[in-house]
């Protein structure tokens, strides 16, 4: 649904290059939800705005639905931008238009009849749940209620694609769950293909099919969110199950654990401590539903040197689950973080 190819922007000013993306790859599924997770700076918010041509990429490709966006100008970019919403932050609604009147507001641009854009308008309304608030303002309205009009006005003209800019940011953890559930009722519903792009773990956790972490404006890590969870080193699951750091003392092994599925309902720790008459010293862990699946991280402590623990590892690796040793000599794909990775 979504394209991207070698996707460059660069913003000059004053003699000075300021590169917000650069040569980002992004494929988003139809009927996916695809999160794009970065701190302030990363080059998130453009990528967004690249993606219906509210800013001109430099270079690279935007395919959106089959249409090369990029080779469109004028009335032919402006109908396809009809078929890609767009919810904001900070909300854009018209202080002086009510609530009918602010989801009303695209329709009328579009030129759609005043009794089609009605019935347009009720329906919008009753599928955000706010057909009691049509005749309300901005300003009597709650910070949640006002996003659930940015929603419905984004989907005003039946749009492919929604892009969400920040748009749980500004509000409290409730109203932030009950935001987020709706999209994904909306995904569910309707076959919108989402891409938003967030900050907050939570929101990759609660409703993203796939994710990708940007910094500096590129991907430094993207894919299916279950996948991502279990590769090793994987930033986005040491993100979703932060541990502090380890401290590993002399004549110990400590291993990060990664299980998911029927592997989280297995006692693997106690079926390691009696296969090998070993106490296990358990430091951390959590476990969390990702979408319709558990998955998991246990920090564990096993007694005696990496070396001398080849067995136990491979009893655990067998178990179905990720193992990650801390401290130990790189003998397989090495991460930044110091860790020798195995499967």
């Amino acid at each position: 649904m979504i394209q991207i190819e070698e996707l460059r922007k660069v913003y000059r000013a004053r003699g000075r290059e300021v590169t917000a993306v650069d040569g980002v790859d992004l494929t988003v599924r139809e009927g996916e939800v695809f999160g794009v997770l970065g701190r302030s700076g990363a080059g998130k918010s453009t990528l967004l705005r690249c993606v219906n041509l509210l800013e001109r990429p430099d270079s690279g490709r935007v395919v959106v639905a089959g249409q090369d966006l990029m080779a469109l100008r004028g009335g032919e970019l402006r109908r396809a931008r009809q078929g890609i919403g767009m919810i904001h932050q900070h909300f854009g609604l018209l202080s002086s238009r009510t609530v009918a009147g602010n989801v009303a507001f695209p329709l009328e641009v579009m030129g759609v009849p005043r009794a089609e854009r009605a019935e347009r308008v009720a329906e919008l309304l009753d599928l955000v749940g706010l057909s009691d608030h049509a005749d309300a303002y901005p300003a009597q309205i709650s910070g949640g209620q006002k996003q659930r009009v940015g929603i419905a006005r984004a989907l005003a003209g039946r749009p492919k694609v929604l892009l969400s800019d920040e748009a749980t940011s500004a509000l409290d953890p409730e109203t932030t769950a009950s935001i987020l559930e709706l999209l994904r009722d909306l995904n569910r519903r309707l076959g919108l293909t989402i891409l938003l792009i967030t900050h907050e773990m939570d929101v990759v956790k609660r409703i993203c099919d796939s994710a990708a972490i940007m910094r500096e404006g590129r991907f430094v890590e993207s894919g299916p969110v279950r996948e991502l969870l279990l590769r090793p080193g994987s930033e986005l699951a040491r993100g979703l199950f932060p541990l502090p750091e380890p401290a590993v003392r002399p004549g110990t092994t400590v291993v990060d654990l990664t299980f998911e599925g029927d592997s989280a309902d297995r006692p693997f720790v106690s079926s390691l401590a009696r296969t090998y008459s070993i106490d296990v010293n358990i430091l951390g862990g959590a476990v969390e539903e990702i979408g319709d699946t558990r998955v998991g991280r246990l920090r564990v402590e096993l007694p005696g040197d990496p070396e001398l623990n080849a067995a136990q590892l491979a009893h655990l690796r067998d178990a179905g689950l990720t193992v990650e040793v801390h401290g130990a000599a790189p003998a397989g794909p090495a991460t930044d973080s110091g860790l020798e990775v195995a499967r």
